[in-house]
Parts: C-alpha cells; structure tokens; sequence
C-alpha cells in the first residue's frame, strides 16, 4: 500500500516541537520516508510545505505539543501513536497511558531507580520505550505493562482497551458499500480510536452538520456518518486538537453488495443495473468512459460503486430516476424510460422531451462557475461548506430564498454572487468562506 496510509492527514496546521530534523525532499511519500528512517529519535509525525518543499521529521504529535494554522503546510501524523486502544497482546501499543491497572504511575524505561530495568531504549530502539508510557517490548500474552515507580512493586500490568471494543462496542456495526453515504450503524469512534462529537453538540467543535439541515442523513447520536460525499463516512472528534476523521467501518462483501442491485425502477432508480441505454425522446446514451460529445465527471474508475458501464442508465448522483449523457450534442443529458418493478408493462412517469440542467458532479467549472451544479462540498485547504440554509456557525444573505436561480442546495459549492469562482461559507468559526477545490475545465472540445 501507499506508505501514506499509515499517517494521518491535517491540512494547514503546524505544531511546536523541540526535537525536530530538516530535510529537503519532492513530495509528501519521500518526506514519509524520511521519518520512517529517522535515527535520532522515535519520528511520530512530520511536516511538508508544498512551497517550498521542506520536509520535517518531528519527535511530537498533536497530542503532545501546541498547533496553530498554517495555510502552506500539512501535518502527517503516524496512526500508531494516535492510536488510545491496542490490537492483540500490544506489541505495537504506542499511547500515552503511563499508569497500571492499580493506577501506580510508571518509571521511566530509561532510569535505573526504584528498579533496575531488563528492557531499556538503548536495548530495544524499536520497542517505543519513550518517557513511562506501557509498552510490551517482550511479547507478554497479558498485553502492556510497565516498572511501577513503588519500589515494592518491580513491574504491573497496564489496563489499556481493545481497539475492537471501541470500534465495535455500541450496537450494529454494518458495513459500508461505496462511500458509505447511505450507512446507518452505530460505530462512534474514529479510525484511530477517537469517541465521536454528537452531532447536535457544538463543543470541541461548531459546524453545520444538524438534523435540521440534513434531514434525510440520519445525523444521531454520535454515530459516524457521510453527509456530504466523502470517501467513507466520518464525524467531528471529542478531541480538541483533531477536528474531524474517517471511522473504521469494514465493507459490505460483493454478495451482500449485488443482492441489492435491480433490474427494474425502484424509488429513483439508483441501484438499477439494467441494461437500457436509450433515453426517453429515443436519443442513444454517451459511454460513461468517454468524453465526447460531452465532458464529465462520472468517470467508471472514480466511482466503481456507482455501475458506470458501457453507455447504460444510471442514476449516480440522486436525480429523480436513470439517466445519462446523449451522443447529441446539443442536449447534455436526459432521463431514461425504465419500466418500473412490479409493473405488468412499461410505466413511464413525468416524460418530458424537453430536457432540464441537472445538477451533476462535475469536477470542474466553467468562466465564473456561476453555472457550476456539481456536489464538491471541499473548500481549497480542505474545510467542509456550511448548509447554504444554515445560518451556523456564520450568519449570512445567500440564502436559497434571495438567490432562487442559483441552486443553493445543500452546501454545496457555488458561485451565486459573480466571485471569481465557486465558493461556499465554511464550517470552521474561524474561517467565514473560502472557495472551493475545484479546477476550471478546458474550454476546447475534445474530439
């Protein structure tokens, strides 16, 4: 795998930290190496500025230091000491728990007082004998333990959790299929073993992210969820220091995933998976795969989930039923007529042969991007957009109501005031609005 997936990702944000070395590298993966190779000490996060590529290998994490934005760089913490739980008997436990189980506080691998340690850093390096935290350096099948700072007691055992009992310790766990945006568990903690802000609370952190603004999202409890599109679902953190993370949720096996599939039109159609590829006014389908006559984002291999094959009907993006790009260029797009499921003959609702702008997830914009519909939902740092009928956490004129034609749904990005490009106000209190990630589309026609 990508050596970046052992590291987890926060955009424009630094941290003070003593121990630290510089190194001058390309790119993120080299940097990532760096650190993996540190000698000097136990590297547990670095830093990369994009503008000037320096490359920052750091003894501290997050938690253990102060952080403060900073626009250019990106902070790359290890998951492993991240990480409050352990996987097995420990062996890989990199915590800060520095107590035992009898809450005796822990002596310091490297000290010799009160007791004269068997295991010490200068003998183990990769043991992560750091400070007094519990570590299991000799595989102990009882899990993490420490020398106890009670000169009576030589050594205890530490009472560190399961990271499968916090993954998996409230009620139906489920499994995810695509992005999981239509997941409805109960997992509440993080992949790297954070608890879950509830989602009607505003403390360690404001947002937007209400059952009000999101009605149809299932937005309780603390339970990880994907309300905007992203990669799997995720969910504001308890933790202060880190604002929101993906969840660890295992996903749906290919049988549970294909049982749901339909031939037939069901609610808006999208898990149909027939193989009509004609719209209703009797115009052939566009190839999903290919850009003429009409360039898009619903590219196969970026949604995989989604059964973006050959030039049939789908309905990635939730429109009201099947649909897709025409070989016409001069209409974009129609619906599809697919017979409904349970009917004895082809019912056909609402045909128009007058085609409507639908709002597609398109990956790009073009002049101003006023005329932007997509559903990126990501600001340029990396900030999730505020609800367009959300007044929190800023209050704001660029409502639905006095911008009827500008599509302010959800929050997605847009552009309805003529700004340089689409934009959105932020879920960050600190930050009001930034504009979106998003490219401008090469005006030439591809041929």
């Amino acid at each position: 795998g990508d050596i970046l997936d052992d590291y987890l990702r926060t955009d424009g944000v630094w941290i003070l930290t003593r121990n630290k070395q510089f190194y001058k590298t390309n790119n993120e993966e080299e940097c990532a190496e760096k650190c993996e190779a540190e000698r000097n000490f136990n590297c547990r996060a670095f830093l990369f500025t994009r503008k000037i590529l320096q490359c920052l290998t750091l003894a501290e994490n997050a938690k253990m230091t102060v952080m403060f934005n900073s626009s250019d760089a990106v902070l790359y913490e290890k998951k492993i000491y991240l990480l409050q739980c352990k996987r097995g008997i420990g062996k890989d436990y990199r915590g800060m728990e520095a107590k035992t189980r009898r809450g005796i506080p822990c002596q310091k691998w490297a000290e010799k007082t009160p007791h004269n340690p068997n295991y010490t850093p200068e003998k183990h390096p990769n043991a992560g004998l750091d400070e007094n935290y519990c570590r299991n350096p000799d595989g102990d099948e009882s899990g993490p333990w420490c020398y106890t700072t009670d000169p009576a007691t030589r050594f205890d055992y530490c009472n560190i959790p399961e990271c499968e009992g916090q993954v998996m310790h409230t009620g139906e766990v489920g499994c995810i299929q695509c992005n999981g945006e239509d997941y409805h568990g109960e997992v509440s903690r993080t992949e790297s073993g954070l608890e879950c802000q509830r989602w009607d609370a505003q403390e360690p952190h404001m947002h937007g992210f209400t059952q009000k603004h999101f009605p149809e999202k299932d937005l309780k409890m603390n339970y990880c969820r994907n309300p905007d599109g992203e990669l799997r679902p995720w969910c504001f953190t308890t933790s202060p220091t880190k604002r929101w993370e993906y969840c660890n949720i295992p996903r749906c096996s290919e049988s549970d995933f294909l049982r749901s599939l339909h031939r037939c039109l069901s609610g808006k159609g999208e898990v149909y998976r027939g193989r009509i590829a004609i719209t209703e006014s009797g115009t052939a389908c566009q190839h999903w795969n290919t850009q003429f006559p009409h360039r898009h984002g619903w590219k196969p291999d970026r949604y995989p989930c989604k059964g973006l094959e050959e030039n049939y009907c789908r309905n990635p993006d939730g429109e009201k039923r099947p649909w897709c790009y025409t070989i016409n260029s001069s209409v974009r797009w129609e619906y599809c007529a697919i017979p409904h499921c349970g009917g004895t003959e082809l019912e056909i609702a609402g045909m128009s042969n007058v085609p409507v702008q639908v709002p597609l997830s398109e990956e790009c914009y073009r002049g101003k991007g006023q005329s932007y519909r997509g559903t990126t939902s990501i600001t340029v740092s990396g900030k999730k957009c505020q609800a367009w009928n959300s007044m929190f956490p800023h209050r704001h004129e660029k409502t639905p109501e006095r911008f009827p034609n500008a599509d302010l749904r959800e929050n997605y990005c847009r552009n309805p005031d003529g700004d340089n490009s689409p934009w959105c106000f932020t879920t960050d209190p600190s930050t009001t609005w930034e504009y979106c990630n998003l490219k401008r589309c090469d005006d030439h026609t591809q041929e």
